[in-house]
C-alpha cells in the first residue's frame, strides 16, 4: 500500500473501506475496499473528511477482484445456470431451468487447493428448481496475478457445474400380485408414482396389472418398451418371498440388470436395469408406496435426466443413505443421500 493526495487519487484502487457518517441519517461505507476511484468520487472523499488514501501500488498489472470472480464465474458455468452481477470479489450462480444440479467434485476440489480461491456449491445430485441458487465463488484478494486467472482457464477443461433438464418421459407402471390383480384390494401404489413422477413433469403413458407370475410380467414389460414407454416402473414383488417375482421378471423380459439391492434404507430391495435402447426399468420395493423418501427419490432425478445409472454409484449411496425419518421431513434440505455419487 501507499499513501496518496485523495485528489491524486483516481485511477487507484482502494486498500480500506471509507466509512461515512450522516447524523441521524446511516453510518456505513461510502465507498469499499476495492473500489477503483474515480474523478466524480473525488468530491465526496473530500466531503467525508479523507484528504490522503491508502491504495494498492501495482493494481496496473493486476486484476481486480470483480473482473476476476467473473473469470472464475465462466471456468464454473456450464448449461442450465447463469450468473449474477459480481459484488466486492463474490459472484452466484442460479439456475435458470428446473433440472438435476450435477459438480464435478474433483475439478471444484483441484479449483479450491487454490489460496487465493473459495467456491461452495449445494449438493451435487439434487433437484433445483428455475432461480434457486445453486452455487458462490469469489477471490480472496482484492488484486489477483493474471496468470493466475489464465493458469486455471487452461487446466479446467470442462464447466464444473451444470443443470441437467428434466426429460418429460412418459412412462408405463406394471402392477404385480394377485391381491390386486383378482381384485382382492385397491392398487395404492400407482397414485404415489403417478404425485412423484409429476415433480419431474412426466405423465403416465400406460398402466398394466400382472399376477404373481414371472412370464406375465416379462411380457407386460416386453409390451410396454414394444409401445415406446420411455421408462418402466414395476411395483411389489421385490422380496425374496416365494411369490415375489417381479426380479426374475424384469430378468426375463431381456432387460439387462445393473444392480438388484441398493444400500439404502429404505430401498434395499430396489432393482435397476437397461434395455439396449437404454431404457430403463426399474423394480420399486413397498417402501416407495408408504415411506416420505426412498431411494426412489435419489436415484430418479438421474433416469429423469438420461443420466445412466452405474452399480458402483448405487454403492456409493451407503454413505448417507439411511433416512431417519424425521417428523417433520424437510428432504432435500437434510442429510439423506447427501453423502453419495
Amino acid at each position: 500500500m501507499r499513501l496518496v493526495r485523495t485528489e491524486d487519487a483516481v485511477g487507484c484502487v482502494l486498500a480500506h473501506d471509507v466509512t461515512e457518517i450522516i447524523p441521524g441519517v446511516r453510518k456505513g461505507p461510502a465507498f469499499r475496499k476495492g473500489h477503483v476511484i474515480q474523478e466524480e468520487d473525488i468530491s465526496r472523499l473530500l466531503d467525508i473528511g479523507k484528504k490522503n488514501l491508502y491504495v494498492i501500488e501495482g493494481h496496473e498489472t493486476m486484476i481486480h477482484e470483480d473482473e476476476a470472480a467473473s473469470r472464475l464465474c465462466r471456468i464454473c458455468m456450464g448449461s442450465g445456470l447463469e450468473a449474477g452481477s459480481p459484488k466486492e470479489g463474490k459472484i452466484e450462480l442460479k439456475a435458470t431451468i428446473d433440472g438435476l444440479f450435477v459438480a464435478d467434485r474433483a475439478a471444484l476440489q483441484g479449483l479450491n487447493s487454490v489460496s487465493e480461491v473459495a467456491i461452495a456449491s449445494r449438493t451435487s445430485g439434487f433437484t433445483v428448481r428455475a432461480g434457486d441458487k445453486c452455487a458462490g465463488m469469489r477471490v480472496i484478494p482484492l488484486m489477483v496475478d493474471p496468470g493466475l486467472l489464465e493458469a486455471l482457464e487452461e487446466g479446467v477443461g470442462k464447466p464444473v457445474f451444470s443443470v441437467l433438464p428434466f426429460r418429460r418421459l412418459p412412462y408405463t407402471v406394471i402392477t404385480t400380485g394377485s391381491e390386486v390383480y383378482s381384485g382382492r384390494i385397491k392398487d395404492a401404489f400407482t397414485p404415489v408414482i403417478e404425485e412423484k413422477m409429476a415433480f419431474f413433469g412426466c405423465q403416465m403413458a400406460s398402466h398394466m396389472t400382472t399376477d404373481d407370475d414371472a412370464d406375465m410380467t416379462a411380457s407386460a414389460i416386453r409390451k410396454a418398451h414394444a409401445d415406446g414407454s420411455k421408462l418402466i416402473l414395476c411395483t411389489g414383488g421385490m422380496s425374496v418371498d416365494p411369490d415375489d417375482r417381479t426380479p426374475s421378471a424384469i430378468r426375463d423380459s431381456g432387460a439387462r440388470v445393473v444392480s438388484y439391492g441398493s444400500p439404502v434404507l429404505p430401498g434395499s430391495m430396489f432393482l435397476v436395469a437397461y434395455f439396449d435402447d437404454g431404457t430403463p426399468v426399474l423394480g420399486l420395493p413397498g417402501c416407495v408406496m408408504y415411506s416420505k423418501r426412498t431411494v426412489f427419490d435419489l436415484v430418479m432425478p438421474w433416469i429423469v435426466c438420461g443420466v445412466p445409472v452405474t452399480k458402483e454409484w448405487i454403492d456409493s449411496l451407503g454413505d448417507g443413505g439411511l433416512c431417519l425419518d424425521c417428523p417433520t421431513c424437510t428432504f432435500p434440505a437434510c442429510g439423506f443421500g447427501k453423502g453419495g455419487h
